[in-house]
Parts: C-alpha cells; structure tokens; sequence
C-alpha cells in the first residue's frame, strides 16, 4: 500500500509540475514578445505556442489526439497567466531567476511527459527520446524564432541538452523496475540539477570556432 501511495504521490506530482511548466513557458513567451514590444494579441499567442507548441508537435507526429483539444484547461491557463503576468510588469520587475528556476521544472516535467507518452506506444527508443525533447524545448524554439531571435537551444546554454540526458535516464531505467516511479523521480531530478547547474555555475557546452582558412 505504501509504495501504491508513492506512485500516486509521483503521478501528483509530475501532474502539478506540468500545470506549472504551462504557465511559466507561458509567461516565459510573454516576456519574450514583452521585449520586442508585440501588443496584447500578439503576446497571447507568443506565450500559446511556448506553452503548448512543443507537445502539440509531439502529438501531431505520434498520430494521437492533441492533448489540448480535450484538456482545454490548458488554453485557459495560457490566456490567464499570459493576461496576469501583462498587468504584473506595469507595476513590477519581472522575477527573472525565480521564474528560471521554475522553467528549469517545467522542463523537466514536459520531457517526461513526452517520453511516457511516446514509451507507451511502443516507439522505438531514439524516437521515445526525440519525443521528450521536443516536448520540452519545441515551444521555446517556436518563441524565439518568432521574436527574431536565435533559439536558446541552438546556443551554448545547457538545455536541450538537459532535456536528452533526463530523457535518456528514464529510459535506461524504466525496463529494471515494475512501475515508472522510479524513473521518473531520477529522471526529473536530472532535468533539474543539470538546468540548474547552467545557470548558478555557469556550465554550457564548448561552443563551435569558426573555421580559420590558412592561405596556400
């Protein structure tokens, strides 16, 4: 019964971070358009395709029902913390370092979400860690590209790739136990202290030099 009770704990809790991943990629977007001085309407919809862009595609490719077409809770969080967080920077600086920190969990919660989803079909293993990472990183790649700038997952800030190792964890665990629970909490852990090491210790990945050319 006790270990029941912490499977139910984990399902609870990856739930929650996955409410709280939709309203900080919401927000995240909100600020993105906030910068480059979009209106109201236009704001929405940049903190609509960071929150939900990234398992819309998911869904799109594994050929299933979208998750937000019958889960509209979704839409509604988008449009209530986008409207929140607008009326919040009139009169307050944005919480930037809180509000990475709370990314850093809502990453880590949708590139489980995507890889239990796609596990569950039986996808091949590269497909079921392609899944995850795009659950996570696709809506912000979608934000930046649409705000003109060079999506942080192509620069050298740890975060796709924390995404790929936490999705790699769960699924080398994941066939040496019974239930996922396991998995999952190690793997959400890993998303975490990977992200969180990126930004109060700095880590990135080596950046790629420019190809000197030596004249004959």
């Amino acid at each position: 019964m006790g270990w029941y009770n912490t499977c139910m704990l984990i399902d609870t809790l990856l739930h929650w971070l996955d409410v709280m991943g939709t309203v900080v990629f919401a927000i995240t977007g909100l600020l993105a358009a906030s910068r480059k001085q979009l209106d109201l309407f236009g704001a929405i919809i940049i903190a609509m395709v960071t929150a939900i862009g990234g398992g819309t595609l998911r869904d799109l490719i594994l050929d299933v029902p979208v998750f937000w077409l019958h889960q509209p809770i979704y839409i509604y969080l988008v449009v209530v913390s986008a409207l929140a967080m607008f009326v919040y920077v009139r009169f307050f600086t944005a919480p930037v370092r809180l509000l990475l920190v709370l990314d850093a969990l809502g990453l880590a919660a949708f590139t489980i979400i995507g890889v239990q989803k796609s596990y569950a079909l039986g996808m091949d293993d590269v497909i079921v860690i392609m899944t995850g990472i795009m659950t996570g990183v696709v809506g912000g790649m979608i934000r930046d590209i649409l705000v003109g700038e060079v999506p942080l997952i192509l620069r050298r800030e740890i975060y796709a790739t924390a995404s790929f190792v936490g999705a790699s964890v769960w699924l080398l665990l994941r066939p040496l136990f019974e239930d996922a629970t396991l998995p999952t909490l190690v793997a959400l852990l890993t998303v975490v202290a990977l992200r969180l090491a990126a930004i109060y210790r700095n880590y990135s990945l080596p950046i790629f030099q420019p190809i000197q050319r030596k004249d004959p």
